[in-house]
């Protein structure tokens, strides 16, 4: 990883098509694979602020937040301790929205710098350890909450689970809190289709893989129905991810240094395309003034491309 080195050739062989429906949206043959930082023990959780220019992202053993500036190229230490953060978003108030290891809750950073506690229990019960989390258009905060951070002291600290583990959803203005999925193995990255009528949960404990559920939003947008697999995962591990505005999923993958990096899946399940990096990728956004910059946190880097697409709001 250290001898890495961006292609000197264009087009970057790091980026693969696997199906036409790919070219219209992959990176310009122009544009190849840049690694920003390099230096963390496990990066989750980036979040673009557009406003401010930079990408936020989670170093959780490290227990460290950072933050990459686009117009500088400079990184730096956002809040340390962070509490072992991990997945990170932005509400649609445009503040950072987090989920912490450590502590084992949803905060919100206010606009003074102050933190507001969002979600920390569940019928009384403590929370695991939130993974990954999202913010809806009308306010509402989901969140998966898998044992992860309580089963051992290097993101977090170990404990016995005081509640299954869930996928949960905070109403945005009462703030009652409700599980959506009480079903998945190892609930981890999440997000919503552009039109938000599907959300993707990755089950990281789902045998004899990982795998993708797919569920339709239903009710007043707050209840999930009709769960099934989105695709054949094949030997991959997804973990976090997000949609571009035409519906294609981006998924941190890997596994096997054959297959690390990020997978492209087109609505109907079919991957269509590969971005080939030196590390897993845990996690991804999409950034840059156009939203058409996709950001990958990997193992101990911070990766970045030019993609063919923008991401969808909200994510």
């Amino acid at each position: 990883m250290s001898g890495w080195q961006p292609s000197e050739a264009y087009p970057d062989p790091a980026i693969i098509t696997l199906d036409p429906r790919f070219d219209a949206i992959k990176p310009p043959m122009n544009a190849g694979v840049e690694r920003l930082y390099n230096g963390c023990r496990w990066s989750e959780g980036p979040v673009h602020f557009g406003d401010m220019r930079s990408v936020f992202w989670s170093d959780i053993p490290n227990n460290r937040i950072l933050r990459y500036d686009e117009e500088t190229n400079q990184v730096t230490v956002f809040r340390k301790p962070s509490n072992n953060a991990n997945g990170n978003t932005r509400d649609r108030q445009g503040r950072l929205v987090t989920c912490e290891h450590l502590t084992r809750r949803i905060t919100r950073t206010e606009y003074d710098g102050s933190i507001t506690v969002l979600c920390d229990r569940f019928d009384g019960k403590r929370l695991n350890s939130p993974n990954d989390i999202i913010v809806k258009s009308d306010g509402s905060i989901w969140f998966s909450d898998p044992t992860f951070g309580i089963g051992g002291n290097y993101e977090g600290h170990r404990a016995e689970p005081e509640l299954p583990m869930n996928v949960y959803r905070v109403d945005g203005r009462t703030g009652k809190v409700t599980v959506v999925a009480d079903d998945i193995r190892g609930p981890n990255g999440l997000c919503f289709s552009p039109d938000e009528k599907r959300i993707y949960i990755v089950e990281s404990r789902a045998h004899p893989q990982r795998a993708i559920r797919v569920f339709d939003v239903v009710g007043d947008g707050d209840k999930l129905a009709n769960s099934r697999d989105f695709a054949d995962l094949g030997k991959g591990s997804p973990d976090g991810f997000r949609c571009d505005v035409h519906g294609n999923l981006w998924c941190g993958w890997g596994s096997t240094p054959d297959i690390n990096g990020v997978a492209i899946w087109a609505p109907d399940g079919t991957m269509i395309g590969r971005i080939s990096l030196p590390e897993r990728c845990a996690n991804l956004c999409f950034g840059g003034e156009r939203r058409n910059r996709l950001y990958m946190a990997a193992s101990h880097s911070l990766y970045a491309v030019y993609v063919g697409t923008e991401g969808a709001p909200g994510g």
